[in-house]
C-alpha cells in the first residue's frame, strides 16, 4: 500500500532536447516522488508546456521533488498546485434554488402572497411539509469534530471540510440535500439538546466524527426521541459494507459464513458495529477482543463472545481488525486459509501481501471498505420511504446488494456507480414496506 498521499500538479517548461522527458521522470522518481497524470499544455517552437501530477509522501518530499525538476537544465517548473486545496478553495457546497425568478408571478408563488397558502396547508396537515418543501429530501450532518478518522479531536470547525465531502457524496450519489451542522461541545446530552431543537429542519439525522463512548448515548438518545431516520455513519455505514466485503470475500474462498466463526480485534465504534452485525446476519460464531473490557462486555452483550487477539488468530476463520495500531498482526500469527481484513488506515494491523505471504486465502485493507457505498442509498431509500428508523435489518439488506453487484473478483464495487446506491435505496424502501416503516415518519 503507497504512502504517497499529497497530489501536487507541476506546470513545467521543458525545452526541446532529445532525453528531456525522460531526465524529467528519472528525476521525479530518484526523488522519492510517484508519476501521475502528464498533459500537454501547449507545444511551442522552443519547449513544451506540461502538467506534471507527483505523488509524494509529505510537503518536505514535495519541495524537494519540485527543487531537483529545477536543476535539470532546460527545465522550468513555473507554477505548483496543491490538487486537495484548490478541490476545497471556498469550500464544496453552495444551496441553489430548484426555481427560476424571471418575473414578478414567480416571485408571488414562491414568496409572498403565495406562500402563506402553503404554510396554512402544512399547519392543517404536517405530514405535507414531505412533499411542500425541501425537508423530505434533505439530511442534516452533526459532528463537534471529537473523533475525525486519522485526526482525532480537531474540534467541529477543522471538521468542516469532511463533512462538505459527505454533503458532496449525497447529493452527487443520490440527490439528497445534505447540510453539515457544527457542534461545539463535548458534552453528550447539549449534543443531543442542541440536535432537538434544530431537527424540524431536517428528514434525516446522520450522525459523524462523534468520540466513543459519546457517539453511543447519542446516537441512542435521538433514536428514542425522533421518529425519523437517526445514523451514526462511523458505525453502522462501516459495519454494512465490511459485511458485504466479508459476504463476498467468503464466496471468493469457498465459505460459508454462516457456519464459520469471525474474530473482531478491536471494538471502537467501527469494530463494534460490524461485529453487532454480524452477529445480527447469522455467522457462526463472532469472537470479540479489545483492550476495554467495557467494551467486549457491551458487545458480547449483543450475542458476540468474548476472546483474546491470541485466540483469534488461532481460531477464527475470518478476521477483522479495526484497532488503530498499524503493524499489530504479526504474519507468523496468521493461519493458513484465514481471510483477513485489516481496517486502519493509512497503514493497516497487516499489509495484504504480508497476509497472503503468510498464507492466508484472502486479505484486505481499509481501501475495499468505504463507507460512502452505504449511507447515500441507505438515508435515500429511508426518506422515500418515510421510514421512522434505519433498523438492523435495512443494514443487512444493503450489505447483501453491494456484495451482489461487486465485479466477479472484487469484494465491492465502486462507490462512484450511481447504480450501486440506486440499488441500495431500492432494497431499504422495500425492507422499509415489508417490516411496516414506510410512513411512519415524523417531521
Amino acid at each position: 500500500m503507497s504512502e504517497h498521499v499529497i497530489d501536487t500538479v507541476l506546470r513545467i517548461r521543458v525545452e526541446h532536447r532529445p532525453g528531456q522527458l525522460a531526465r524529467l521522470t528519472n528525476t521525479i522518481a530518484e526523488a522519492g516522488g510517484l508519476i501521475g497524470d502528464i498533459s500537454t499544455i501547449n507545444v511551442g517552437e522552443t519547449a513544451t508546456l506540461r502538467d506534471v501530477t507527483i505523488e509524494t509522501i509529505d510537503e518536505e518530499q514535495t519541495m524537494r521533488v519540485v527543487t531537483c525538476i529545477g536543476a535539470i537544465d532546460g527545465v522550468e517548473v513555473m507554477e505548483t498546485t496543491d490538487r486537495v486545496f484548490e478541490a476545497h478553495r471556498g469550500g464544496k457546497l453552495h444551496s441553489t434554488s430548484r426555481v427560476h425568478l424571471d418575473q414578478l408571478a414567480d416571485m408571488r408563488s414562491i414568496y409572498t402572497p403565495g406562500v402563506a397558502r402553503v404554510s396554512r396547508a402544512i399547519v392543517d396537515d404536517a405530514s405535507r411539509a414531505w412533499e411542500l418543501t425541501s425537508i423530505g429530501n434533505s439530511v442534516g450532518i452533526f459532528t463537534n469534530g471529537s473523533r475525525v478518522l486519522g485526526l482525532g479531536n480537531i474540534g467541529p470547525l477543522a471538521s468542516m471540510p469532511v463533512m462538505e465531502g459527505k454533503a458532496v457524496l449525497y447529493d452527487e450519489l443520490v440527490d439528497i440535500s445534505a447540510t453539515p451542522v457544527l457542534i461545539d461541545t463535548l458534552d453528550p446530552m447539549e449534543f443531543v439538546d442542541t440536535v432537538m431543537r434544530i431537527s424540524h429542519t431536517f428528514g434525516g439525522i446522520h450522525l459523524e466524527d462523534i468520540r466513543i463512548p459519546d457517539c453511543y448515548a447519542i446516537e441512542d438518545e435521538l433514536r428514542r426521541l425522533l421518529r425519523k431516520p437517526v445514523m451514526h455513519d462511523d458505525q453502522h455505514g462501516t459495519a454494512t459494507v465490511t459485511l458485504a466485503a466479508v459476504i463476498n470475500a467468503c464466496r471468493i474462498t469457498d465459505r460459508d459464513l454462516k457456519r464459520s466463526r469471525a474474530g473482531m480485534i478491536g471494538l471502537g465504534a467501527a469494530g463494534s458495529a460490524i461485529a453487532k452485525l454480524a452477529v445480527s446476519y447469522g455467522v457462526g460464531e463472532v469472537l470479540v477482543a479489545d483492550t476495554s473490557a467495557d467494551a467486549v462486555r457491551r458487545v458480547a452483550a449483543a450475542g458476540a463472545i468474548a476472546s483474546d487477539m491470541d485466540t483469534i488468530m488461532a481460531e477464527a476463520d475470518i478476521v477483522i481488525a479495526a484497532t488503530g495500531c498499524p503493524g499489530l498482526i504479526d504474519p507468523r500469527a496468521v493461519r493458513k486459509g484465514q481471510v483477513i481484513f485489516a481496517l486502519t488506515n493509512p497503514k493497516p494491523e497487516i499489509f495484504p501481501s504480508d497476509a497472503r505471504g503468510a498464507g492466508a486465502a484472502f486479505a484486505g485493507d481499509g481501501r475495499s471498505i468505504n463507507n460512502a457505498l452505504a449511507f447515500p442509498g441507505l438515508f435515500r431509500g429511508a426518506l422515500q420511504a418515510r421510514s421512522s428508523a434505519i433498523t438492523t435489518g435495512m443494514l443487512i439488506a444493503a450489505a447483501e446488494t453491494i456484495a451482489a453487484l461487486a465485479a466477479p473478483g472484487d469484494v465491492v464495487p465502486s462507490c462512484l456507480d450511481r447504480g450501486v446506491h440506486q440499488a441500495v435505496a431500492k432494497t431499504v424502501f422495500e425492507t422499509a414496506t415489508r417490516i411496516g416503516l414506510a410512513g411512519t415518519a415524523i417531521l
